[in-house]
């Protein structure tokens, strides 16, 4: 079997901590290495996770400045694939957030023509901890030394399993980005409407419309618990920027009813320039290994 690494991008926003897990495997840190995207403010442009991080963005955004953001260049791509074949991995799984939401995925193509070993580009068609199961689950195979065509397989089979569902503040700065319609984006307009989003076939849309706040908390709860029932091995995440207390009550709401552990994260900077303070969202994957096709 060839030595595998895994290669994602910062909107994973995994836990301190998920990542660095892996370096008791067989090629240590390069087995599972996540490239940041860009956060620029201003003229200023910085590695979220490395320059800037969540709390950094919130007061970004609490002051007024102008927030955005960028993909990672092909050259910083290509450079970690060159760190996972220095380290000894003979092939890549290299899995983005969705490619209707950035061109990550298009510059891991071009870096992974250029790679000194062969890299698989996956789409995963989602983001946040959707996308960070989906890395976990592949790191995983790959430390446990199965081949490229299961590690890929596993990467796919989980991003494909997981539901991501979420409130905002505002949907001002996603329909500014570009990452919610106009049509979608009037609904947050309508007095006394607040909208539920999830992410579907790699695109954010408006799911359900609740009358407030606590009603909104409370569908969240719902749609995770019915999704829940839906899988096998559910593994679950709540997101948030700027409020965790709030995201601890919800997980303490969610663990106690599915009796199983939730992981807690802020969403990344990258993630939290497009939905803003005020972001509460639950994550929903299966981790149950599917057959391999005959």
């Amino acid at each position: 079997m060839a030595v595998l690494a895994v290669v994602t991008d910062s909107t994973a926003s995994l836990p301190d901590g998920f990542a660095q897990a892996f370096d008791h495997a067989p090629l240590g840190a390069a087995t599972l290495q996540v490239v940041p995207l860009h956060v620029l403010v201003g003229d200023v442009s910085y590695l979220e996770g490395v320059d800037v991080g969540d709390e950094d963005l919130a007061a970004f955004l609490r002051a007024g400045a102008d927030v955005s953001t960028s993909q990672p260049t092909s050259e910083a791509l290509l450079e970690a694939y060159r760190r996972a074949a220095a380290a000894g991995a003979e092939k890549i799984v290299s899995v983005h957030l969705s490619g209707s939401l950035s061109g990550t995925v298009q510059a891991a193509a071009r870096a992974a023509a250029l790679s000194p070993v062969p890299v698989r580009v996956v789409d995963s068609r989602t983001v946040a901890m959707a996308l960070g199961f989906a890395a976990l689950a592949g790191a995983q195979a790959a430390a446990s030394g199965q081949g490229a065509d299961a590690v890929e397989r596993r990467v796919r089979d989980v991003a494909a399993s997981t539901r991501a569902v979420f409130m905002v503040g505002s949907l001002d700065r996603l329909r500014r980005g570009g990452r919610l319609s106009a049509p979608a984006a009037a609904i947050g307009g309508v007095l006394g409407v607040r909208p539920l989003l999830s992410v579907r076939d790699g695109e954010i849309v408006v799911v359900q419309k609740v009358r407030t706040r606590r009603a909104a908390v409370d569908r969240l709860l719902s749609v995770a618990l019915d999704s829940a029932g839906r899988r096998t091995a559910p593994r679950f995440a709540v997101h948030h920027l700027g409020d965790v207390e709030t995201a601890e009550e919800v997980a303490g709401r969610l663990a106690s009813a599915v009796g199983a552990p939730v992981e807690i994260a802020a969403v990344s900077a990258v993630v939290g320039a497009h939905v803003g303070e005020g972001v509460l969202a639950i994550i929903v994957a299966d981790d149950a290994p599917r057959p391999a096709p005959a």
